[in-house]
């Protein structure tokens, strides 16, 4: 199920989180961060969906979400802080195909564009690539939520996944913590970015031969983690 999705998000760390995870599903992204260029991008790109912020400047989401149905069909997934009863019925009323509130589980998010991109029409579940992450001798499977170490298969918490499934997608990328942090809102809506020291400790347990001198995940000081090993 591959498609073209436009992210309309003004908040850039939120929007990049977004970004990579389509990316990581096969998906492509095109991103803005204001209504008006949202608009534009809409009518210039034809994208398969449309991932909308409802707090967006020049233009807010209520407004660009009026301005595409009165010209296209093009699926529409609000994507916002606001959760009153009155802000959801609006989004619906003016052809939203889903909403969802803030904070998000990135894995939850992917879920429900595949269901509004299989309900649209617009793509086919035929999908004959392979989605299986790959590097450091880890595979991260996000459509069966499965990984395996060097074959072995590894049993992690949906904190723990989220995390390693951006690391793996992105070897030898530093991630600071509140980037790392930003993979598992949602999934604990009370975590600190001291959280991701307990995940990638639980993770080196579960994944190196000596957690004590890891070889795979790796702290960078003063800036965070990374996975070392290429992409297989």
């Amino acid at each position: 199920m591959c498609a073209h999705v436009l992210v309309a998000e003004d908040d850039e760390m939120q929007a990049e989180l977004i970004r990579r995870s389509l990316l990581t599903e096969g998906h492509t992204a095109t991103v803005v961060h204001d209504g008006a260029a949202a608009i534009t991008a809409a009518r210039k790109l034809r994208p398969d969906l449309v991932v909308l912020d409802l707090m967006l400047p020049v233009i807010d989401g209520f407004g660009v979400c009026r301005a595409l149905r009165g010209e296209d069909d093009i699926p529409v997934l609000m994507l916002t802080a606001r959760s009153t009863e009155d802000d959801i019925l609006l989004g619906l009323e003016l052809g939203a195909d889903d909403y969802m509130t803030k904070p998000y589980s990135p894995r939850e998010l992917m879920a429900r564009i595949r269901t509004v991109l299989r309900r649209s029409g617009r793509t086919t579940d035929s999908r004959q690539e392979d989605t299986v992450v790959r590097a450091a001798g880890l595979s991260v499977d996000p459509a069966r939520h499965e990984v395996r170490c060097d074959g072995t298969p590894v049993d992690c918490t949906p904190a723990e996944f989220e995390i390693l499934l951006a690391m793996t997608a992105e070897p030898e990328r530093v991630f600071s913590r509140r980037q790392l942090l930003q993979y598992t809102r949602g999934l604990d809506r009370a975590s600190t970015e001291r959280a991701v020291d307990v995940h990638i400790m639980n993770l080196r347990r579960k994944i190196e031969a000596d957690p004590r001198r890891p070889a795979r995940l790796l702290t960078v000081f003063g800036v965070g983690y990374k996975l070392r090993g290429g992409r297989a």
